[in-house]
């Protein structure tokens, strides 16, 4: 009877597995089949036997599948269930199909192989060693019947090294005991292993020029792969005593399979991992053996016979192995020698140091850059950098930089070597491009390492590669028509030029050269001589290509220290730099001027700015010639851009600064600005800045159908605005006083001192600078309050979205690749509207710019200017509701966040407090708003199903933006309250630092974190308290990971705890404690989240529920609580008499306590849960022995299930 229901159950199954199968099957069937599969494989009691009728060697291929599929359900799902008999009969009958019931090797499906071996190492993970101690004799037994069997059993090992060590998928206890059991046995797998390799590889090397017998050398071939692949995934793990068993008879083995074709990319990536090891030093001793001449000749021997093919794939990939191999012994090597005597420099040292140069040398980018951290260790190791055959090869190492720091190689093109292998290693030339930067860095560090050890010669090489390209012609290279950076109107080079990719690569080597030369010689051996030479030479160079001329003035910034011993050269340099500041291209048309020559002019005012902040002594006695030369380009009001004269300006202030003296430079500086405040405070500027329908006309936003071709009419009026906001923010960012407090002291800097001690300075620019602060607040209230809808409608057509975030902006917040190909030729904003929205933008930024450098640069001159607080929230924070995100994040970020952080605390309470309380209020309900929203959208998107397909949607705009602001708000909530671990207060973190710190995974735990005065004093006021407390613990429950770690680990505590003293309201607390627990149900996937929430969870509670019987409540209602476990913990929290358990323990209760709310990533959320139950514990032994003589020695404890 059951075997007529075995048969029409499979007759079933075997049409339902066809119509899922089928291509033209219509949705609503295929459905319907998966449910019935899916079903039969949950709920029929007679799996096993449907399961091995299907997977009989008759079926078809996908039917078989899904037999052997229902067998691994059963083995997964209903092994704890099974008797002991059903148990046996699974597990023969399962070894019975490995013996008879597949087909050969060659033939053999790997969808079938891998489900047979997923099957057995299902049981394995269940049963061994306690229940099936016979395993590894069986596999053996296997192992010796053909070819397919040892392949499959090779998959078994294989996958049982996986699942039990490299992905640890089953429990603690079971994990420790098949762990510890194949390390007792690993002598005998190892042999095992090693031994069927060689008999396999041996019988594969008989056979396989024998044409009658080239299925079975396949067959032996195959058997070896796996062989290899499963070495592989122990080598990684095992005692290193293994891998060097037998006088390293393994490691010699893999080294002569490097020359055997198809077996060497395997033979490879075991080496490589062997190699790689890390662990004790003394253990790794041994491996040294591969430095030996027999195995460093296999190695090289089938480098070159790989590589003499031309590129092939497969060839390719072993390439790159052995690049990796060589690349470890390298870093093997330096971490050995001077550990001991015994290991010494290697006789084939300089061998191996040719051979890795070949790979430096390959056309491969990316084998090229695989060598550059293993040659910065050879570079830098105390012993090697002085051994001779590392000196000598010095020279090619240079030759070899010089060549691979010139930018070629694109996929997209043919004009190199290179161009083939990077069509294999990058999908598009902006990937290559990225990776050509990364690596060309990394080469830099090398570069520099090297010039430590040989100067001379590095400067040399330098010095030669400049005086070549001074002399080559220019070759701009034919238009290149799949991208639109070709060569100008005017013949100039584009970016892929031979001639520019040359010059700058070049640059890069003479910039990476000197920089380090002038760190690593003494003064008197510095080639002076040499140096002017070449700065004479470049000086006299004359190039009116504006790619190539970028690249001489970086030159001349490169060797302008030379100048420091021959300081007559100090005006020539200048002359060079003024004649590129006014530079224009040769036909082009005065504005706008194209992209590459912006870039020259802003180049040249950079190189002025770095010489005169690095070098302002020696700029100093030439300091009127200068004032001279930039007052006359300041008088040309078409000449420069607003830009290029406030950088031009700031280069004077930096000098200045030289004066040390108060009163002479605060004159200098009047008279620097008279022009620029005479524009500023003139009545028209007044009234325009001050009236927003006056400000709209004056900078042209009201002209209806403005032509973009026609000259802006309005374009002078933004550049005065413009003009006066750069140098306002110049002169505030390099006036600075004398660091020496002596110096500052005869110069009149120093006024006085604070009740602690440190000293109080002036400014020279403070009076110039506050006389400008009205009109300043009245541009910033007059640009706010532009947001307001019924202003935006004042506007006319083309400048509707004037306000809008650029182009360029949103595609950097998104991440989407920047387009590599930019027209050099083109100018950067080609219409009217681009031009407004980035005079829009940038005055916005530059206002709030000087308002956070207001209180840095002035100190307490601002902060005690009269009704501060007032003036700045009647300006800086009107209108924020209308303020979009990506405005509203910098002006926290660039003013707020350094107004607070500098401002004395004797007007914390004057100043900060009344401007913190309503924004920390605002910034909380604005962002909760927001939120909601995105958690809203997400719940409709889920329900409707709808996918996000387009990255560039304005939904994924505007969450990012959130997100970033999120982030922005809870770093300056961290800035005001907590004060970090290291350092005090008055270290001030850059206020234009990179936002990246948010992402550092080591952050400061909660419990050492402590609120700074200002925070104290700011949680003194119940308004602002409570809107720290409800922004820090409501971020707990957004969207975001990053905001979610930081408040978690560095606010709530610190901030509850400041609060815990006085009287919290219960509901107050309930509140908290739930949103740490939705905290953990929204960030639990995430483990460092996870980890930190928990931890805050455990010490609210502990510190809260003895006053607060509500959070009990709260604890209640969790999902799967255990009631007794809590009454448990509860007992032991609040009876102070009993001994309290180590804190490790109470924490690991609690978080089983709440495991129920703890979320899980969605791959995890709807997965049949897995149980492998414990089996009786292993008698630990004191020295490692075989798995038969533990089983043997216990036989009556222990019962076994599966008998030989």
């Amino acid at each position: 009877m059951e075997m007529e229901q075995v048969n029409a159950l499979c007759e079933e199954l075997v049409k339902a597995v066809t119509v899922m199968m089928d291509p033209s099957s219509t949705q609503r069937y295929r459905l319907e089949a998966l449910k019935f599969c899916e079903e039969f494989k949950e709920k029929c009691p007679i799996c096993v036997p449907c399961g091995l009728r299907l997977a009989e060697i008759t079926q078809v291929a996908v039917v078989r599948h899904f037999g052997l599929q229902i067998l691994e359900h059963v083995v997964k799902f209903r092994w704890n269930s099974m008797s002991r008999l059903e148990k046996v009969y699974l597990k023969n009958s399962v070894m019975e199909l490995i013996a008879n019931g597949t087909l050969s090797i060659l033939e053999e499906e790997n969808h079938i192989k891998d489900v047979l071996s997923r099957i057995v190492v299902e049981m394995i993970k269940r049963e061994w060693p306690q229940h099936w101690p016979d395993m590894l004799m069986e596999l053996d037994t296997l192992s010796r019947q053909g070819e397919t069997q040892r392949e499959l059993v090779m998959f078994i090992l294989l996958r049982l090294a996986e699942d039990v060590v490299t992905f640890q998928t089953l429990p603690t206890q079971r994990r420790r005991d098949i762990q510890q059991t194949l390390t007792q046995n690993m002598e005998r797998i190892f042999s095992f292993l090693l031994g069927k390799l060689q008999e396999n590889v041996n019988k594969y090397q008989q056979m396989k020029t024998d044409a009658s017998q080239e299925a079975e050398a396949k067959a032996n071939c195959r058997v070896s792969i796996a062989t290899l692949n499963t070495l592989a995934g122990y080598i990684d793990w095992v005692s290193l005593n293994h891998i060097v068993a037998e006088n390293c008879k393994l490691l010699e083995t893999l080294c002569l399979l490097l020359n055997e074709q198809e077996l060497q990319l395997a033979a490879a990536e075991c080496l490589l991992i062997a190699v790689s090891r890390k662990g004790k030093l003394d253990d790794r001793k041994p491996l040294m053996i591969l430095f030996g001449d027999v195995a460093m000749h296999y190695i090289l021997s089938a480098a070159q016979t790989a590589d003499g093919g031309g590129l092939v794939e497969r060839h390719y990939l072993f390439l790159k192995r052995l690049c990796q191999v060589l690349c470890a012994l390298g870093n093997l090597l330096c971490a050995l020698l001077g550990l001991d005597a015994s290991i010494q420099t290697p006789g084939n040292f300089g061998k191996y140091l040719e051979s890795f140069l070949a790979f430096t040398t390959h056309p491969s980018q990316f084998l090229r850059s695989a060598t550059h951290m293993t040659w910065g260790a050879l570079f830098r190791h105390e012993i090697l950098s002085r051994d001779p055959s590392l000196l000598a090869i010095i020279p090619k190492y240079l030759r070899a930089t010089m060549t691979n720091s010139v930018k070629m190689g694109f996929p997209s093109k043919t004009d190199s070597p290179s161009c083939e292998y990077s069509r294999f290693d990058f999908d598009s030339d902006e990937d290559f491009n990225a990776f050509f930067n990364s690596s060309r860095a990394q080469q830099g560090e090398v570069l520099r390492c090297v010039c430590r050890l040989d100067p001379k010669t590095s400067f040399q090489m330098a010095a030669e590669w400049l005086k070549y390209q001074l002399l080559a012609p220019i070759d701009t290279g034919p238009v290149n028509s799949c991208s639109t950076a070709g060569t100008g109107d005017g013949g100039h080079c584009s970016i892929f030029s031979s001639s520019y990719v040359q010059w700058e690569a070049m640059t890069f080597f003479l910039e990476s050269v000197i920089n380090q030369m002038f760190r690593t010689i003494d003064k008197e051996e510095v080639p002076i001589h040499d140096g002017i030479e070449l700065l004479q030479m470049v000086l006299n160079f004359e190039m009116k290509d504006p790619l190539i001329l970028s690249c001489v003035l970086t030159n001349v910034s490169a060797l302008f220290p030379f100048v420091t011993y021959k300081p007559e050269f100090l005006p020539h340099v200048f002359s060079k730099l003024f004649s590129s500041v006014t530079f224009e291209a040769v036909g082009e048309s005065k504005a706008p001027r194209s992209r590459a020559v912006r870039n020259v002019r802003r180049h040249a005012c950079s190189s002025i700015n770095k010489m005169c902040r690095d070098y302002p002594d020696l700029v100093l006695p030439n300091f009127d010639m200068l004032y001279s030369h930039v007052k006359q380009l300041l008088s040309n009001e078409l000449l420069l851009t607003q830009m290029e004269k406030s950088a031009l300006m700031e280069a004077l202030v930096l000098i200045s600064n030289q004066f040390k003296n108060y009163e002479r430079q605060k004159l200098f500086l009047e008279e620097l600005m008279a022009p620029m405040v005479n524009i500023w405070l003139s009545e028209e500027m007044c009234r325009v800045l001050t009236d927003i329908d006056a400000f709209i006309a004056y900078v042209g936003a009201d002209l209806k159908g403005c032509d973009p071709t026609v000259e802006d009419p309005c374009c002078a009026n933004r550049a005065r605005i413009t003009f006066c906001v750069h140098s306002i923010l110049g002169v505030l960012r390099r006036t600075n006083w004398p660091s020496d407090i002596e110096e500052a002291r005869a110069g009149g800097f120093l006024v006085g001192y604070t009740p602690s001690g440190n000293p109080i300075f002036r400014n020279p620019c403070t009076e110039q600078v506050l006389r400008l602060l009205d009109n300043l607040l009245a541009l910033v209230r007059t640009h706010n309050t532009l947001y307001a809808p019924e202003m935006l409608a004042k506007m006319a057509e083309p400048f509707t979205n004037v306000l809008d975030i650029l182009e360029s902006e949103k595609t950097a917040i998104l991440g989407l690749p920047q387009p590599l190909l930019e027209a050099n030729e083109h100018p950067m904003y080609k219409t009217t509207l681009e031009r407004m929205q980035r005079f829009f933008g940038i005055l916005y930024e530059n206002c709030y710019h000087i308002l956070g450098k207001a209180g840095p640069s002035m100190q307490q001159d601002f902060y005690t200017v009269e009704d501060l607080a007032t003036q700045l929230l009647g300006s800086a924070f009107v209108n924020l509701n209308n303020i979009p995100d990506f405005r509203l994040k910098s002006m926290l970020r660039v003013f707020v966040k350094p107004l607070v952080l500098f401002c004395p605390p004797e007007h914390y309470e004057s100043l900060i407090a009344p401007i913190l309380g309503p924004l920390f209020t605002y910034l909380h309900m604005r962002l909760s708003q927001k939120w909601h929203v995105i958690s809203q959208r997400s719940v409709l998107c889920g329900e409707d199903e709808i996918a996000e397909d387009n990255p560039e949607s304005q939904e994924m705009l505007e969450e990012q933006l959130v997100r970033m602001l999120t982030r922005e708000v809870m770093d300056l909530i961290t800035a005001c309250c907590v004060s970090k671990k290291t350092g005090d207060h008055s270290a001030v973190p850059t206020v234009d630092g990179d936002d990246e710190e948010m992402m550092a995974t080591e952050v400061t735990p909660s419990s050492v974190a402590e609120l700074t005065d200002l925070g104290k004093c700011l949680m003194k006021h119940e308004d602002i308290c409570t809107a720290l407390l409800i922004t820090a613990f409501s971020s707990l429950t957004w969207k975001d990971t990053l905001s979610c770690q930081r408040a978690t680990t560095q606010l709530c505590w610190p901030l509850l705890k400041q609060v815990m003293s006085g009287t919290l309201l219960a509901d107050a607390v309930t509140w908290l404690f739930t949103n740490v627990l939705k905290g953990l149900q929204m960030h639990g996937q995430h483990d460092g989240c996870m980890a930190s929430l928990v931890h805050l969870a455990f010490q609210m509670y502990e510190a809260l529920r003895p006053r607060y019987l509500e959070i009990r409540a709260v604890m209640e209602q969790i999902p799967e609580i255990h009631k007794e476990s809590l009454d448990q913990f509860d007992c032991k929290l609040l009876n102070p008499s009993l001994q309290k358990t180590a804190d490790k323990r109470r924490k690991d209760h609690f978080k089983r306590l709440i495991s129920g709310c703890i979320g899980k990533p969605l791959g995890e959320q709807f997965r049949k849960e897995v149980h492998i139950k414990n089996l009786p514990t292993l008698f630990k032994k004191p020295k490692p022995i075989l798995e038969t003589e533990v089983l043997d020695s216990d036989a009556g404890g222990l019962a076994t299930i599966f008998e030989p």
